[in-house]
């Protein structure tokens, strides 16, 4: 069976740093890529990151360089670490990750940046 559990979000100033997990279990860790997405109520859901099956990554245009993703195959965990964050990054962060079969998504983590 598979899980796809997301954690790391919070309530966060502007200008602050955090990090957000997902672990995926019950599929082929090392052929998925991974993606975070986000979506807040005024918007649709949009691509944060994505990294690939061999690492390669790619990012929204609005991140202008302030997240970092990577993922550690033995602990089948990706990583979003973001920094200078701001009030318009507020959102539920989805974790999708992508096999050969099918497609999966968590439940989401909070994010809320505000002072």
């Amino acid at each position: 069976q598979v899980h796809i559990v997301e954690s790391g979000g919070g309530l966060v100033q502007p200008g602050g740093s955090l990090t957000l997990s997902c672990v995926a279990s019950g599929i082929n860790f090392d052929r998925a890529a991974i993606s975070w997405f986000r979506q807040n109520p005024t918007n649709k859901r949009e691509l944060v990151a994505v990294i690939g099956r061999s690492g390669g990554t790619n990012y929204g245009d609005f991140v202008e360089g302030r997240f970092t993703i990577s993922r550690d195959s033995a602990k089948k965990t990706v990583l979003l670490q973001m920094t200078s964050l701001k009030p318009e990054d507020t959102g539920v962060y989805y974790c999708n990750v992508m096999t050969d079969m099918d497609d999966y998504w968590g439940q989401g983590t909070q994010v809320i940046v505000s002072s």
